[in-house]
């Protein structure tokens, strides 16, 4: 998959695109960048736009309560676009799976769903899931998995910190907890056994590619002839896949530093375009897991 230079909307700038992906918000959490996420909504508009999943961090707001304006502000702006006409899907990951139990319900114009089967412009069927399921940790070990989220927090803890001296000396930003997963070997396998596992069951319930999030790892490439698509977070990367009106679909990247309005060369993916198809709204997907 080749990778192509792509001029971001400038500032006041719209972008328009058919469909947009966002998850890991994790509002309700000190790492959460509101405010990027903020000049991102208002950038963009979109026909579909789907959260994918751990948009509020009910796990950390259980341990204490953390909610600044900013983060209000996002939930008022995705209220916002629901009501001037974009269809917004919310599917609940593991840190908001309270709202699991409100599946197939609508809330000020916000459909709630397990899983859902968006159908792109050039006829691709993409299952999109947030991907907990196929956490080995998450399943078969809670406890480890709230470990690790403390561990997790932790880390940006020290991020932030590190951050700040490294502003005052005027050295760009720098990620430490995404240099430790790429430098840990344990971290890169499960980032691929997680990938791949994924990727057979959008194979097993008829899709060419999935949508996903959770790891914290944007990505776009073909396992096994599936497409497999990670729109990353907005604690660190700041990332979100969008389709454009021609079924393409892209990584955009509002990353680091995000004090900077320059944003790095999007990863852009172009495979033959399917044969032409009526193109049907996006439906939940029956859930298999």
């Amino acid at each position: 998959m080749r990778e192509h230079d792509h001029d971001e909307p400038r500032p006041g700038e719209a972008l328009r695109v058919r469909t947009v992906f966002i998850s890991d918000l994790h509002l309700g959490t000190p790492g959460c960048q509101a405010r990027a996420l903020l000049a991102f909504l208002r950038d963009t508009e979109c026909e579909t736009l789907y959260l994918v999943g751990d948009i509020i961090d009910g796990w950390q707001l259980r341990r204490s309560w953390y909610w600044p304006q900013a983060h209000n502000d996002v939930v008022q702006k995705l209220l916002r676009k629901a009501r001037k006409g974009t269809r917004v899907i919310f599917v609940p990951g593991n840190h908001d799976e309270f709202a699991r139990r409100y599946a197939e319900h609508n809330f000020g114009g916000i459909d709630v769903v397990e899983d859902a089967m968006h159908v792109t412009a050039d006829g691709r069927r993409l299952w999109v899931t947030h991907g907990d399921h196929f956490d080995g940790v998450i399943q078969c070990a809670r406890w480890l998995a709230v470990l690790g989220d403390r561990a997790y927090e932790f880390t940006l803890k020290v991020n932030r910190w590190l951050n700040s001296a490294r502003a005052r000396l005027g050295l760009p930003y720098w990620s430490l907890s995404k240099y430790l997963k790429h430098k840990v070997k344990r971290a890169v396998s499960y980032v691929g056994d997680f990938e791949a596992a994924v990727a057979r069951e959008a194979r097993r319930r008829g899709a060419d590619g999935v949508v996903c999030g959770h790891i914290h790892h944007a990505e776009m490439r073909m396992i096994d002839g599936v497409l497999y698509c990670n729109d990353g977070d907005w604690v660190e990367s700041l990332t979100a896949l969008v389709e454009h009106h021609d079924g393409r679909l892209e990584i955009i990247d509002r990353g680091t530093p995000s004090i900077v309005t320059v944003a790095r060369p999007a990863r852009v993916e172009h495979l033959p375009p399917a044969e032409p198809v009526a193109v049907p709204e996006p439906v939940a997907a029956a859930a298999s897991h």
